[in-house]
């Protein structure tokens, strides 16, 4: 045998021998603490008419401590930590006892009225219509000593009875604590602190109550809060308590709060009347508000289509005036809220109420500069085709895009400077049409952070108009092979639909040749003669003849 598995067979031995040992010894311990214990548990029987039961041995205790781990971590409660000091032990106390919520004696509000508190006998609203992973947040953070509530959107769409799209939770616990209390927790955001507890697909989003900003952090500039030359809130990690929470709310129908303890609603803003009347109200003066945060004038809109609604005649006044704000949002989030009023199912509303208020010449002034132009409706005819094509589109529940709406959005303020390229510097039409894509893209991505992986897509649908008009031959064939065939032809429908003309025959044709067999395609394409050419026919250019050389 060789030396090596000679010393392989040792060492294995070794190990075995070393393994038999332990759990040898393991054993015998496990049996003797199990024999004291015994006799320790008969000895205090014998005694149990004349002594006090003794306490169990801390071998013993031991023993039990390893074997009692599962019912323990069942058991287990976020502790208070040593550094605490005896106010938040007695504000943990008086949480856990209360059941609404713990107002200020002290605290006036100038904007808001007084609470009006629903039962839950005078509401509609159940914990089984409830997001069970909701639920567990609301139960584990009141558990631990903290106030938490529902709040927002979703107890305004249960009270009209809708599916809520997700559920936020607002808690008097700051964003550290929240992660102490959920190990599936993850904090988020620089201008407002938030935690999101993680259920698997399903992300339930906690804030801490807000307060207001003081003056001496505004003149310091503390990190904690800061406001711009304009008064918009730039960072807004300031915390305080229910009462200032409501007050830094938007809309009156978005200041109510569910409690699982009483599964009361807290109306702070007389938002459930307004619910009732369908009406969008700010809370506290317009001016500010706006000024605070501009999108708050796209909320508006939103929330006035969303749920056939009526924007208040103080609440709408100031949108002309305070618009050109929204030029100081960046542009990320502007695109994220472009999405929400274009791919919601009402996009076709928002945009006229965009027009209205003056939001498009800001936002999209190219958009806005051929709308005014438009002497024969062919800009509005598109627009609208293509808003009300995708609102069908989300309510048959089919995919829908970006790149499609902006595509028809900037259709023709790119055309137009096209065809002023076309004028002015002699370019051919397709390295017009790429310089035009390029500039109007440019443009609309510095307002609005329009991703890269949709204006590839836009300029892609844009580049194919061209091309459609090209049939002869095996061009009809090899452009269905293309991977946004099927969007630039709906595109160009639209076009037709807007246009008409021979755009419209073009249409027609295409609409035929895509519904056809292999057979009627080739009859189709023959059927076009010299029409689907659409280009004069290159002359052969000839080489120089060589001149003979004499041999």
């Amino acid at each position: 045998m060789p030396i090596t598995a000679i010393r392989f067979c040792a060492r294995r031995t070794a190990i075995i021998s070393r393994v038999l040992d332990f759990c040898r010894r393991l054993t015998g311990k496990k049996a003797k603490l199990i024999q004291q214990a015994a006799d320790t548990q008969g000895a205090v029987s014998e005694d149990a008419a004349t002594e006090v039961p003794q306490a169990r041995p801390a071998p013993f205790e031991r023993y039990h401590q390893q074997r009692s781990g599962a019912r323990q971590r069942r058991e287990r409660r976020p502790q208070v930590s040593q550094s605490e000091s005896p106010q938040r032990q007695q504000q943990r106390d008086r949480d856990r006892s209360a059941k609404g919520p713990l107002l200020n004696p002290n605290h006036q509000s100038a904007v808001l009225p007084p609470l009006t508190v629903i039962p839950r006998d005078q509401h509609n609203i159940s914990r089984k219509d409830i997001s069970p992973n909701a639920l567990k947040v609301l139960y584990r953070l009141n558990d631990a000593g903290y106030e938490a509530y529902l709040v927002g959107g979703c107890i305004r769409d249960l009270l009209l009875g809708q599916t809520p799209k997700d559920f936020d939770v607002v808690t008097s616990a700051n964003p550290d604590q929240v992660r102490q209390v959920f190990k599936n927790c993850r904090l988020i955001g620089r201008r407002f602190r938030l935690a999101h507890v993680v259920f698997g697909p399903e992300v339930i989003e906690v804030a801490t109550f807000r307060g207001h900003h003081s003056a001496g952090e505004e003149e310091q500039n503390l990190p904690a809060g800061v406001r711009s030359d304009h008064g918009q809130i730039l960072r807004d990690n300031v915390y305080g308590t229910i009462e200032e929470d409501a007050e830094r709310r938007d809309f009156s129908i978005n200041a109510l709060y569910y409690s699982v303890r009483d599964f009361a609603i807290y109306d702070f803003a007389n938002g459930v009347a307004a619910i009732k009347a369908g009406s969008i109200e700010l809370i506290g003066d317009p001016q500010t508000r706006y000024r605070e945060d501009p999108v708050r004038m796209l909320r508006a809109i939103r929330f006035a289509t969303k749920l056939n609604m009526q924007i208040a005649a103080d609440t709408a006044a100031p949108i002309h005036e305070l618009a050109p704000l929204l030029k100081n949002i960046p542009a990320a989030r502007l695109f994220d809220e472009s999405l929400k009023l274009l791919l919601a199912g009402k996009a076709f509303d928002n945009f006229m109420l965009l027009k209205e208020f003056g939001i498009i010449k800001e936002l999209l002034p190219q958009v806005h500069k051929v709308l005014k132009q438009d002497s024969e409706g062919k800009v509005l005819e598109l627009i609208t085709s293509a808003l009300q094509d995708t609102d069908e589109r989300v309510a048959q529940d089919k995919p829908v895009t970006p790149a499609f709406v902006y595509a028809a959005l900037l259709w023709y303020p790119v055309e137009l400077r096209m065809q002023t390229l076309l004028i002015e510097s002699g370019l051919n039409e397709i390295d017009a049409l790429n310089i035009a894509m390029t500039e109007v893209l440019d443009d609309v991505v510095r307002l609005i952070g329009i991703p890269k992986r949709f204006t590839l897509s836009i300029r892609d649908i844009w580049a194919l108009q061209g091309r459609l008009s090209k049939r002869a031959g095996r061009r009809a064939f090899k452009l269905m092979e293309q991977p946004k065939f099927r969007g630039a032809l709906d595109f160009m429908q639209l076009r037709a639909k807007a246009e008409g003309g021979p755009l419209a025959e073009l249409a027609i044709w295409w609409q035929q040749f895509v519904h056809a067999s292999n057979e009627d395609r080739e009859l189709l394409v023959n059927g076009l003669g010299k029409e689907g050419i659409d280009r004069k026919p290159r002359k052969r250019r000839r080489s120089p003849k060589k001149p003979k050389t004499a041999e």
